[in-house]
């Protein structure tokens, strides 16, 4: 089959690889109609995301049909159509059981290689390094879905893939980030990144009862989509000072929650404060550029929440953790739990209270999908979000 396998820092290429096999009784098999170039897949491409391998197939946003499952898969059948969640999960550990599907105790494989980078082992991941799993991904005509009774969530309508396809992470990503808020009514939310799931932490917010929600991000065509698809209130961070802008817009206060939705690949309206972690990073004494998450912190009001759904791979310079501590913070943070959105989002979209499609920007072919990748890394043609059809 074909699948767009990542060769190395700023190299992906579409290759024949062997077509997936069922290896476990609970495994499916499924043939890819959609799948996307998520941004997370970029800290892959760019090289700061350890343990990957030449020739590793990426990708970990995709939907299709089942084309064989293993004899104890109970829930799928050949034909059906599903979406499949990013988190590999095994649906019977504690973790699982608690409903955080993430850090499923039993589907990351390389747990021991995780636990020397992160002191505990997540759980396993489609196309996204092997200290969480090796799973090759769904950037291909094929892929492997291990637990399939956990994962995949059956589409039974005649909803086009396009409005369920990301139900796979970046909807539920938002969602999750949304909910970390508590959200109560009258609540203003900050946003750091207007990019895909910054997107649907907005609308998220607004979903689940903020008043009014601010977006920060340096892209106009970015911040125009916010606010024309969602009401957000749009600040530019290389036009404004973000500090400034958000107490002028919080009567002094601050947002009550802030999410970060940019994670490690940060950039600063400061070229000295952007060269200063671009050098750390250059030498290896820090892994992730976390101007978002400072940001975050530092301007969220005394005893709000800082939610924290953009991706970091390792350590980071200068946290203000005095300020997280003396003003009574909140921090929460992780990668989505999927499965325990999954059903809920699809009745949304179901109802028509959002439509997830409005994101994409730009349709290509599996052949294509190099060019997708550095089209969206360097924003061109004001790309948002890249699927990508086998």
């Amino acid at each position: 089959m074909r699948a767009n396998c990542w060769l190395g820092r700023g190299e992906v290429e579409v290759r024949q690889v062997p077509d997936p096999q069922i290896l476990n009784s609970h495994d499916a098999v499924i043939r890819v109609s959609k799948t996307a170039i998520c941004g997370t897949d970029l800290h892959l491409y760019d090289g700061f995301v350890p343990t990957m391998m030449k020739g590793d197939v990426l990708g970990h946003e995709f939907m299709g049909e089942v084309v064989d499952v293993g004899h104890d898969v109970e829930t799928l059948r050949i034909g059906d159509r599903v979406v499949v969640p990013f988190p590999i999960a095994c649906g019977r550990c504690n973790t699982c059981l608690a409903g955080d599907y993430s850090l499923c105790e039993n589907s990351n494989p390389n747990a021991s290689l995780a636990e020397k980078i992160l002191g505990h082992a997540p759980g396993g991941i489609f196309g996204y390094s092997h200290m969480l799993g090796g799973f090759p991904g769904g950037q291909a005509e094929y892929a492997r879905v291990p637990f399939a009774d956990i994962g995949p969530i059956k589409i039974e309508d005649d909803l086009p893939d396009e409005r369920v396809l990301f139900l796979s992470d970046i909807l539920p990503t938002g969602y999750m980030g949304a909910e970390f808020c508590d959200i109560t009514p009258g609540d203003v939310i900050a946003v750091w990144g207007a990019g895909p799931v910054g997107q649907f932490a907005v609308a998220s917010a607004f979903l689940l009862g903020a008043e009014r929600v601010i977006v920060i991000d340096r892209f106009p065509y970015r911040l125009e989509m916010a606010r024309d698809n969602s009401g957000a209130e749009p600040v530019n961070y290389e036009e404004s000072d973000v500090r400034e802008a958000l107490l002028e817009l919080t009567a002094g206060r601050g947002p009550d929650a802030c999410i970060d939705a940019v994670g490690l690949e940060a950039h600063h309206f400061s070229h000295a404060a952007h060269s200063y972690d671009r050098a750390k990073q250059v030498t290896r004494q820090e892994s992730d550029r976390p101007f978002a998450l400072r940001e975050a912190v530092r301007n969220c009001r005394n005893g709000g929440v800082v939610s924290v759904i953009g991706v970091y791979g390792g350590f980071v310079d200068k946290f203000p953790m005095g300020s997280l501590m003396n003003r009574g913070l909140t921090l929460r943070s992780g990668q989505c739990h999927v499965q325990r959105y999954l059903r809920p989002l699809l009745d949304r979209i179901r109802n028509g209270e959002i439509d997830p499609s409005f994101v994409i920007t730009h349709r290509l072919g599996l052949d294509d999908a190099p060019h997708g990748f550095t089209t969206f890394r360097d924003k061109e043609d004001e790309c948002m979000k890249v699927v990508l059809t086998p």
